[in-house]
Parts: structure tokens; C-alpha cells; sequence
């Protein structure tokens, strides 16, 4: 927008009058700077509502709180989202929890399983929610990180929350704790990070997984972590014959057949066939072919299943007290 401004000068009139001012119109541009610094205001406050996910109305108040600064404003936003999750914690601590997730991740020769409840399925469908699940997955394995190397025989370690939530999502992460308060008091539902379990195997042996129910993640940033309501690692060891090329699929078949058919313990290949009721894996009719048990499905595959993982979701259950590998290990000792 121009407006004319008069500029003055001093000259001779015509006829003797007295001189007075020569007026003249000039244009002069006005910078609309308001303008300019709400486009630049507005624009801060969208980058900082997409980065952090808290409404407009909590991100404008940072800005203004920080003049503008960005990262301060970012800080303080998490700091007080914080204590407004440990508020409500604190609050909804009681409520039931018997939906959620589990989530399973596999990387090499390791494999995690945890359990994270909510109080409904809708909030269990929700992104947030489903971060914090892999959030629990991840933390869990990098804290074994280290103890999968250099293995001579497998090992199957459990974890209950008191302990998971100390720990860490990775070098430079988050404690879990906080991270369940900060969803706690975005999505306003109880939660809990109930159990994990970590597995780890060396290299004659390999890692079947399953997970049932699975519900599509809503973020590509979840892709690496399945989820669903029932999930089963399957520890096997493969012989020289063994094509090692079918292992991943055997791997899954047996995983749905612990999540189907929930034995309690391996048993061995020598068990008699037992009905639906059978709680011994060999034993138990194989869920994909009930004609057979599963240690006769397995048996010419040149594998040998040493153990299992099952988790359900919302289920009732106490995690083992003991290491697993010093009981399988005593098992040995005691059958040999």
C-alpha cells in the first residue's frame, strides 16, 4: 500500500507574495511489519503444534512464554506435559487395564516381547499409544544389547514393570516411566508396561515368531515392531540337514501353533499323543494338521523345538522368578 506524504520548500512567488512553502507528493511505501511478524508467529506455532503434537492453544503459550524461541518453548511444553501426565497417573491409578498390545521386535539373533495395557481398544488403536509400545520393545532391547554375543546356548530372560521402567529407549533416550506418564496425559487412560521378554540365541540355533491379531501401524516409523493381542517366540535348533531356507516359515507355523493351542511346556519327543486338552507342545495335536502332534510335524524337518514364549494380552499370570536358561540348564543336569 502507497500513500502520498508532502515534502516543503522554500521559494519565490509570482506577483511579490511572500514565499511560502513549494508543496510536492512523493510516494512512500509503508512495511506492513505486523503483518509480517504474525505471518512469522503463525508459522512458528504450526512447525511447533506438527513436532509435538500438543494443541495450539498450549504451543501459543510456549511461544509467547519464550519470545518466540522455538526450543525453549519445545522444552517446556514436554516438561509440563510431564507433570501433567504424572498428575493424572497418580489419578487414574486403580483403573483397570485389560486391553493394549503386545509388541514384538526381532533383530538378528535376538528377539522382544512386552505387554502394554490400556483401558480400552480404542486407545489401543490410537498412534501414540502404539509408540509406546515400540518404545517399550526398543528400550528393552538395547538394555540386553550387550548379552547377545559371543552365546553357547540360548537365553530367555523376563522382565516385570518396576523394572522396565527404568529403562532407557536407547543411547541417548528417555526413561519409559516418563515416556507412560507423557502418553497418560495425552490420551487420558491408565496404562501400564507390564512384562517383556528377551530372547537371545547363537548361531546353530534361530528364533521362530508369531503375533495374532495384528493391527496395522498407523505409523511407518512402527514398521519394524508387530503388534497385536497374542504373540510366541519359539527357540529351535536346526540340524546340518534342516533347510534353512523353511525356517522362517516353520518359525511362524509353530509360533501359531503356542498362540492356538497355549502348551505349558515342550515335553519331548517320546510323550504320547494327547487330545485338546494336552498341555505338552510335542504332544498336542498340531494345530495346522490335527492328524498329527506337533513333535511329528517337526521331527522330519531336522528341528528340534527347545523352548517357548507366550504372551496374551490382558491375561493373569506371574513372570517366572528364576532365570529360564538355569532351570533348562538343571533340567538337563537332572535327565542326563
Amino acid at each position: 500500500m502507497q500513500r502520498a506524504a508532502l515534502t516543503g520548500v522554500c521559494g519565490p512567488l509570482r506577483g511579490g507574495a511572500r514565499p511560502g512553502p513549494v508543496v510536492s507528493w512523493q510516494p512512500v511505501c509503508l512495511f506492513h511489519t505486523g503483518l509480517r511478524a504474525f505471518a512469522a508467529d503463525k508459522e512458528l506455532l504450526v512447525k511447533l503444534r506438527k513436532k509435538t503434537g500438543y494443541s495450539f492453544v498450549n504451543c501459543k503459550k510456549a511461544l509467547e512464554k519464550f519470545s518466540g524461541d522455538s526450543k525453549q518453548a519445545e522444552a517446556w511444553l514436554h516438561e509440563q506435559a510431564q507433570k501433567e501426565g504424572w498428575s493424572k497417573a497418580s489419578k487414574l491409578q486403580g483403573r483397570k487395564t485389560k486391553e493394549g498390545l503386545i509388541g514384538l521386535l526381532q533383530e538378528g539373533n535376538a528377539a522382544v516381547m512386552v505387554e502394554v495395557n490400556c483401558e480400552t481398544d480404542f486407545v489401543a488403536r490410537n498412534v501414540k499409544f502404539q509408540q509406546l509400545v515400540q518404545q517399550a520393545a526398543t528400550g528393552t532391547m538395547f538394555y540386553h544389547q550387550g548379552a547377545k554375543d559371543h552365546l553357547t546356548t540360548y537365553i530367555k530372560h523376563f522382565m516385570k514393570a518396576a523394572e522396565l521402567s527404568q529403562l532407557r529407549t536407547g543411547p541417548a533416550g528417555c526413561l519409559l516411566s516418563d515416556q507412560l506418564a507423557l502418553a497418560i496425559g495425552k490420551l487420558g487412560e491408565n496404562m501400564a508396561i507390564k512384562r517383556a521378554a528377551w530372547v537371545a540365541v547363537p548361531a546353530t540355533y534361530y528364533i521362530g515368531s508369531y503375533v495374532h491379531g495384528v493391527l496395522p501401524a498407523d505409523s511407518p516409523s512402527l514398521s519394524n515392531v508387530a503388534l497385536g493381542k497374542y504373540g510366541a517366540l519359539v527357540i529351535c535348533q536346526a540340524s546340518e540337514q534342516s533347510q534353512k531356507s523353511n525356517l522362517a516359515d516353520l518359525g511362524r507355523r509353530l509360533g501359531q501353533h503356542v498362540v492356538g493351542m497355549a502348551p505349558l511346556s515342550v515335553g519331548s519327543l517320546e510323550d504320547v499323543p494327547g487330545g485338546d486338552t494336552e498341555t505338552k507342545m510335542l504332544a498336542q495335536p498340531f494345530l495346522l494338521d490335527p492328524s498329527i502332534t506337533l513333535g511329528q510335524y517337526v521331527q522330519p524337518q531336522g528341528v528340534s523345538v527347545l523352548d517357548f514364549v507366550r504372551f496374551e494380552c490382558g491375561e493373569d499370570t506371574e513372570i517366572p522368578e528364576v532365570e529360564e536358561t538355569q532351570q533348562r540348564l538343571a533340567q538337563e543336569e537332572n535327565s542326563s
